[in-house]
């Protein structure tokens, strides 16, 4: 296992219970490649995570932007907690750098996977909720709110907010005069923790790949990755860009 010191310097806070910190970090890779190790991995407290991110950020929304409408924050909300903004999180804290994969999925890139990483960032939020106790939703208040406001401030003057998927339908469509075309890759997990692999196609073309844990959210970081490689490729003939 890593040391953990460090890593909990980087947030300014120490768990009271270090095992909940590591397995936050845990990915199920590395459990099925260490049986013996007492640790669970970190889907239990993802899926808690998930939840507490989807209230702290609707309840931030809600007094940050008054007189907004629910469609707009809606819309606020969900580009804040989808997987490309929570593994930039991820990242930005050094999360990356002390989490504990097997090494069929650290040999495979796991350790800079958006999916990997999100799901770790949701598996800490739960895990400080559950440390902190009765002050739990506070700290990950404090935790996650300077983040928010950095990434809106971005989601906000790029026009982030909108769908994925209708951004890049009007895109491929205003440029390629394509419609995006969305298949399965794979299925991944157990029935309860599911994990969707969706690419999406342009011409015939996989131009994007996303993970979630339902289609639609793997659709949507499809889009979303599409959209950026795309716009980065923007001065490339479209018979340039190549099938992956």
């Amino acid at each position: 296992m890593f040391d953990l010191t460090d890593f909990q310097a980087r947030l300014f806070m120490t768990f009271e219970d270090q095992s909940l910190l590591r397995r936050a970090l845990t990915h199920r890779s590395f459990m099925n490649e260490h049986p013996d190790e007492a640790l669970s991995d970190n889907e239990r407290l993802e899926f808690l995570g998930d939840a507490v991110l989807d209230f702290v950020a609707a309840d931030w929304l809600y007094h940050h932007f008054p007189e907004s409408a629910e469609g707009p924050m809606t819309r606020m909300r969900a580009a804040l907690v989808r997987t490309e903004t929570l593994a930039r999180f991820a990242r930005d804290i050094g999360l990356d750098a002390v989490l504990h994969l097997g090494k069929g999925e650290e040999d495979s890139g796991g350790r800079r996977r958006p999916g990997n990483l999100c799901a770790a960032f949701e598996a800490l939020v739960g895990a400080i909720y559950l440390d902190k106790g009765e002050n739990g939703l506070k700290e990950v208040q404090a935790f996650v709110h300077p983040m928010f406001k950095r990434a809106l401030d971005i989601i906000l003057s790029e026009d982030l907010d909108k769908d994925p998927k209708s951004r890049l339908q009007e895109w491929s469509q205003a440029h390629y005069g394509q419609t995006p075309y969305y298949r399965t890759a794979y299925i991944e997990g157990p029935d309860h923790a599911k994990a969707f692999t969706i690419q999406v196609l342009i011409g015939g073309k996989v131009c994007g790949e996303g993970t979630g844990r339902s289609k639609q959210v793997a659709a949507q970081d499809a889009a979303s990755r599409a959209l950026a490689r795309l716009q980065a490729e923007e001065n490339l003939d479209w018979e340039q860009i190549e099938i992956e």
